[in-house]
């Protein structure tokens, strides 16, 4: 089912806005404008970009579409992600999703994966409402087309990793190059295959291939989870390709361990839409981790600093948790801590760490 709000009124353009913001901020002391603005407009702020909910998507299992207006424009390549901010029972969530944009329009669209237990998700896909108010931010990450084009690229998504590679080969679409596209998606069965209006625009262009793999159900061009035989079947000549990959860890590994094998891992570019899969060794659980700006100490479980942050009931800032959108920086004042994405180890003092990817070793002492 999709439902769509009617548009909004244009906000000031922002130069006024920054002019009447400042006259404001010296009248409203001590309470910041924005505590007044919110009053008449829920989307006019001086510092944070709103949006509001203009269209609701959960037509399609698994995942909810989300057409958002933002009070000024996004700024964001295709294939990087954006922050989204939502408060959920009074507290402010952050979480990081790729957007895809509507030409003509400073509209963003935001395809979000209901996972099991996952906080945000579920609330977008069983409260929000037409007109409710998010925060947004611009875009960051290095999930980005090559600013010269080559003349042929491979764009494999799963799930609701087809955002960004959506938005990327929409971005080709719209180029007056001649770049020959060949776009696999992955999805359990046909009733799970999100933007499905966009994807038949897109096979219906000369030099873009739209290949559809269920990995359930009957139907769609390959069946089953990826392997080779897919690629030799619709990309023979992956090898010598530049290929770009979004989707869950599975098959982000399984495209990796293949262009790894075929000798061509740098010609491959990826990003991941689910948190690393890490399993604790029982080593490195000992001693204890000091929060030395609070003034907390705990045990050592051995799980992320940032999941053992939030058992000791500290709040730190984050995002994706899964160590894409680096919110959650921290400063390591002493010890060691493992990157369960890569098993790598690192002991600098005073360096910054990821604590949604970073797992104490032994006695570790961060900034929180």
């Amino acid at each position: 089912m999709t439902v769509s709000a009617a548009p909004s009124r244009v906000p000031l353009r922002v130069g006024v806005r920054k002019l009447l913001f400042g006259a404001l901020g010296a009248l409203s002391t001590p309470h910041h404008p924005d505590r007044y603005l919110e009053l008449a407009d829920p989307l006019l702020t001086t510092v944070a970009n709103r949006a509001r909910i203009t269209s609701i998507d959960t037509s399609v299992h698994g995942s909810t579409t989300l057409t958002l207006r933002p009070a000024r424009p996004c700024r964001f390549e295709p294939g990087q992600h954006i922050q989204l901010a939502v408060v959920i029972d009074g507290v402010r969530h952050v979480r990081t999703f790729s957007p895809a944009i509507v030409p003509g329009s400073r509209d963003v669209v935001l395809t979000v994966g209901v996972r099991p237990g996952g906080l945000v998700s579920g609330h977008l896909a069983e409260h929000a409402r037409l007109g409710d108010v998010v925060e947004v931010g611009d875009g960051a990450g290095s999930f980005v087309l090559p600013e010269s084009r080559p003349s042929r690229l491979l764009m494999i998504s799963g799930g609701s990793g087809i955002t960004p590679v959506l938005s990327m080969v929409g971005s080709l679409a719209s180029e007056s190059g001649t770049s020959a596209v060949t776009f696999v998606h992955y999805a359990r069965t046909s009733a799970h295959v999100p933007r499905r209006a966009e994807l038949d625009a897109l096979a219906s262009l000369p030099n873009v291939e739209v290949v559809l793999a269920h990995t359930r159900g009957e139907g769609g061009h390959l069946h089953g989870r990826f392997e080779r035989a897919h690629l030799d079947a619709v990309a023979p000549w992956f090898a010598s390709t530049p290929a770009y990959v979004c989707g869950p860890s599975g098959l982000v590994e399984s495209v990796r361990d293949l262009y790894a094998e075929a000798g061509s891992s740098d010609l491959l570019h990826t990003e991941i839409f689910t948190p690393p899969t890490y399993v604790v060794d029982p080593d490195d659980a000992s001693g204890s981790v000091s929060f030395t700006a609070s003034g907390i100490v705990a045990a050592n479980t051995g799980a992320t600093v940032l999941e053992q942050a939030e058992n000791a009931g500290l709040a730190p800032e984050h995002g994706c948790r899964m160590g894409i959108c680096h919110t959650c920086t921290a400063i390591r004042n002493s010890g060691c801590t493992r990157d369960v994405r890569t098993g790598d180890l690192d002991s600098e003092p005073g360096a910054r760490i990821q604590i949604c990817v970073s797992a104490p070793v032994g006695n570790v002492a961060v900034e929180l």
